[in-house]
């Protein structure tokens, strides 16, 4: 029998969907589960995203559209780019994807040969090292421990650039930490890419419009302008407008990589449909009370995750001030037992937890940290609580 591409080989399965699924399976066998897992907003767009899409469906042209993305969409998110300070692109720097994750995986194609190194600080959201390895990228992880607040310094980045790598891959506001850059520090790490002039930069910031604290997002292209020649911008409508199905996404950038994603796209997708098009653009353009309101629920969810982190001795958790993760240490768990169950890792700990007290989280071993675990504070104000009390209540019980 014919064998498969080798490529497929180094392929993995999503390891917070296993953890999703779990949930879900325990769930309809009648036990009680408090999912942590996903990062899915678990809120639903304003009205006038469903209005748009109405009238789009009485007025379907059932054509083919372009495979950069419909001219009135590319200006919509001009225009949201604007919004964050990100000023002076035109529709040639922009095209439309089914995702963020579609998006990034066309870079990758455009951008990268088999063999060539790319930079990825830890943790990392899990595509990005599972793109790279089924391409076959040469990957090296920078670690970033909550030691040092889960952020990449300049001195580590400056290191790391002089075996010149084809690419670099960021994540301001980060999954699975939730950790946000300060202007300093984005401005500190723009000195350093801009002396090593070889290297792409993928910035993935689909998270900028839900910072808290009265931060603001912040891109390297905004203090060193030179950097808009080879840094590219990734969005989606999927965090911000609580519309992860829908499968829209963005990349900003110079016109060549971009035109390279519109040829990938021409042999991937051929185009966004008409419809997911049309809410996109609504969802960007109308009104945003929906997801300021959201931003501010998730800042107060975020309060009260930590406060219980917080009364539990030994677990250590940098403050997260965006997206809607934290991502405690917990290894003072490590070489205790829970009901006779010895915990080891990571793993161990998030299937004791689950088995225990029906709560799931992903471990951090997924993300490239082994001793921490990802909790998603997206689930239903009213479980939220409840849900901590549990995990607290579980470390009590170790000996």
């Amino acid at each position: 029998m014919p064998k498969l591409a080798a490529r497929v080989g180094r392929a993995k399965p999503s390891a917070i969907m296993q953890v999703a699924d779990k949930a879900k399976q325990l769930k309809a066998e009648g036990r009680d589960i408090i999912s942590f897992s996903i990062g899915v907003p678990n809120f639903l767009p304003g009205p006038h995203v469903y209005d748009a899409v109405r009238k789009a469906l009485d007025h379907d042209s059932g054509q083919y559209g372009s495979n950069r993305g419909d001219t009135a969409l590319l200006d919509a998110f001009l225009k949201h780019m604007e919004g964050i300070g990100m000023t002076g692109y035109t529709r040639e720097n922009v095209v439309v994807t089914i995702g963020a994750k579609h998006g990034l995986y066309n870079l990758f194609e455009a951008l990268v040969d088999e063999g060539d190194e790319v930079l990825i600080p830890t943790p990392y959201w899990t595509s990005y090292l599972d793109i790279a390895e089924i391409l076959g990228a040469r990957v090296t992880l920078l670690p970033c421990p909550p030691e040092q607040n889960y952020k990449l310094t300049p001195a580590q980045l400056d290191a790391a650039l002089g075996s010149r790598p084809r690419l670099f891959m960021f994540n301001n506001p980060s999954n699975p930490t939730g950790m946000v850059y300060t202007q300093d520090e984005i401005a500190a790490l723009a000195d350093v890419l801009a002396n090593h002039p070889d290297t792409w930069v993928i910035t993935d910031d689909i998270y900028n419009r839900m910072v808290f604290d009265g931060l603001s997002y912040h891109n390297f292209v905004q203090f060193r302008p030179e950097l808009r020649d080879r840094v590219i911008f990734t969005d989606s409508i999927s965090k911000t407008y609580g519309m992860p199905g829908w499968r829209a996404g963005f990349l900003a950038g110079p016109a060549d990589a971009i035109r390279a994603v519109v040829t990938l796209n021409s042999n991937h997708i051929t185009n966004v449909p008409e419809i997911v098009t049309a809410a996109a653009i609504a969802a960007l353009s109308g009104p945003q009370d929906v997801p300021a309101a959201k931003c501010a629920e998730f800042q107060q969810k975020r309060d009260q995750v930590m406060e219980v982190l917080a009364r539990i001795p030994g677990v250590v958790c940098p403050r997260p001030q965006g997206a809607f993760y934290v991502f405690p240490d917990i290894s003072c768990a490590f070489g205790k037992s829970h009901d006779g169950r010895r915990i080891g890792n990571d793993v161990d700990f998030c299937n004791a937890l689950l088995e225990a007290k029906g709560v799931a989280c992903v471990p951090g071993s997924a993300f490239g940290e082994p001793r921490s675990i990802r909790i998603s504070y997206t689930c239903p104000t009213p479980q939220l609580l409840p849900g901590m009390r549990r995990i607290e209540e579980f470390f009590a019980e170790l000996v």
